[in-house]
C-alpha cells in the first residue's frame, strides 16, 4: 500500500515514514503544497496523510485538487486544527478522516488501515480470492488455509493486484505503486516480471490457480478467465 505523507514538520514527518514502513506501507514525502500538488497530479496513492497548514498554501486545495480529479486515494486529515468547524469543513470536503495533533503513532496507523480496508476491500479485514485468502493487517497469506512466506515485495504486489482485480495494471503503475519513487530511478521495469514469476511460483506450489495474466504489451492482471 502506498501513502503519501503531506507534512511541513521535518521531525514529525520522519517519524510518520519511519512507523509507517516498519508496518510496510511505501511512502513518499511531500514538506509543501507544491510538491504534495506535483505528486498527487502524477501518481496515485492508497491514502494520503494530509496537513491543513503548509508554508505555502492550504491543504484543503489539495483535498479539493484530489477530489475533482476523482482520485481513489483515501484522505486522512493530520492537523493541529482542531476546532469543530475545520473537523467538519475537511469532511464535508471529503476526507475520510481526521485526526487532531498530538496524535499517537499507533491510532494514526489504526485509522489508515480503517481507511484502506473500506476503500480497496469493501471494510473486509480479510479478502478472499478462489483459494487465496489474505489478512492485511497481518501481512498473512494462506491458500487453502495454509500459510505462504513471501517476500515484501511479493505480497505488494499481491495485495495491489487483488485490490484491483480483473483490471490490467501497466508495467509503470505497479512500479510506481510497489517501489514508489525508486520506480523512477529504473531504467526498465523488467524486475517486475521476476518478482511475479516468484509469486506465482510459490502460490501455485501451495495448491493456487495461476490467476496472473501477462497482457502482452500491456502489463498484467488478475483474473480467473
Amino acid at each position: 500500500m502506498k501513502i503519501l505523507i503531506v507534512e511541513d514538520e521535518p521531525t514529525l514527518r520522519t517519524s510518520l515514514a519511519d512507523y509507517l514502513r516498519q508496518d510496510g506501507y511505501v511512502i513518499e514525502l511531500a514538506a509543501n503544497y507544491a510538491q504534495a500538488h506535483e505528486k498527487i497530479k502524477l501518481y496515485q496513492y492508497d491514502c494520503v496523510l494530509l496537513d491543513l497548514t503548509l508554508p505555502d498554501g492550504n491543504g484543503l486545495n489539495l483535498l479539493r485538487t484530489l477530489k475533482a480529479d476523482s482520485s481513489p486515494a483515501g484522505v486522512l486529515v493530520v492537523s493541529a486544527r482542531d476546532a469543530l468547524d475545520d473537523k467538519v469543513l475537511g469532511l464535508e470536503l471529503g476526507a475520510d478522516d481526521y485526526l487532531a495533533k498530538p496524535f499517537h503513532l499507533s491510532e494514526l496507523s489504526a485509522r489508515l488501515r480503517a481507511i484502506i480496508r473500506r476503500r480497496n476491500f469493501q471494510g473486509n479485514r480479510h479478502i478472499l480470492f478462489q483459494e487465496l485468502t489474505v489478512f492485511p493487517d497481518q501481512g498473512q497469506v494462506l491458500v487453502k488455509g495454509e500459510p505462504v512466506a513471501l517476500t515484501r515485495k511479493e505480497y505488494d504486489l499481491l495485495l495491489y493486484l487483488l485490490a484491483h482485480p480483473g483490471r490490467v495494471l501497466t508495467k509503470e503503475s505497479i512500479a510506481e505503486h510497489v517501489w514508489g519513487d525508486a520506480a523512477d530511478a529504473a531504467d526498465s521495469f523488467d524486475f517486475i516480471y521476476t518478482h511475479l514469476k516468484n509469486l506465482r511460483k510459490k502460490l501455485q506450489e501451495k495448491g493456487a490457480g495461476d490467476y496472473i495474466r501477462t497482457i502482452y504489451g500491456m502489463g498484467y492482471k488478475l483474473s480467473v478467465e
